[in-house]
C-alpha cells in the first residue's frame, strides 16, 4: 500500500520560512519544533527569499506580464484552431 506524502499549506510553509529567516534558531531546531525535515526548512527559506522581491513589484509590471501571457495563450489557441480547420477542410474535400 503506497504511503501518502504529507502536504503542507502555504501559510504553514511561510511561517516556518519566516522563522528560519529571523535567525533566532538553527534550521535543525526549527525542523524539530515543527516536525519537518531540515532540508524542507532550508528549501522553503530559499524559496521565500527568492520570491520576496516579486511581492513588492509594481502593479504595472505584473499587469503587463499577465497581458503578455494572455496574448501568447490566445495566439496559440488561434493557431491550433486554424490548424484544425485546415485539417477538416482537407479531410472533407473541396466539394463538401
Amino acid at each position: 500500500m503506497p504511503v501518502k506524502r504529507k502536504q503542507y499549506s502555504a501559510e504553514y510553509k511561510a511561517n516556518i520560512a519566516l522563522t528560519a529567516i529571523k535567525g533566532q534558531q538553527t534550521v535543525n531546531e526549527i525542523a524539530g519544533d515543527f516536525g519537518v525535515h531540515p532540508t524542507k526548512v532550508a528549501h522553503w527559506k530559499k524559496q521565500l527569499l527568492d520570491e520576496a522581491p516579486q511581492a513588492f513589484a509594481s502593479g504595472r509590471n505584473r499587469q503587463a506580464e499577465d497581458a503578455d501571457a494572455l496574448a501568447a495563450r490566445l495566439y496559440q489557441e488561434i493557431g491550433q484552431l486554424k490548424m484544425e480547420l485546415d485539417w477538416l477542410k482537407k479531410k472533407c474535400g473541396p466539394g463538401r
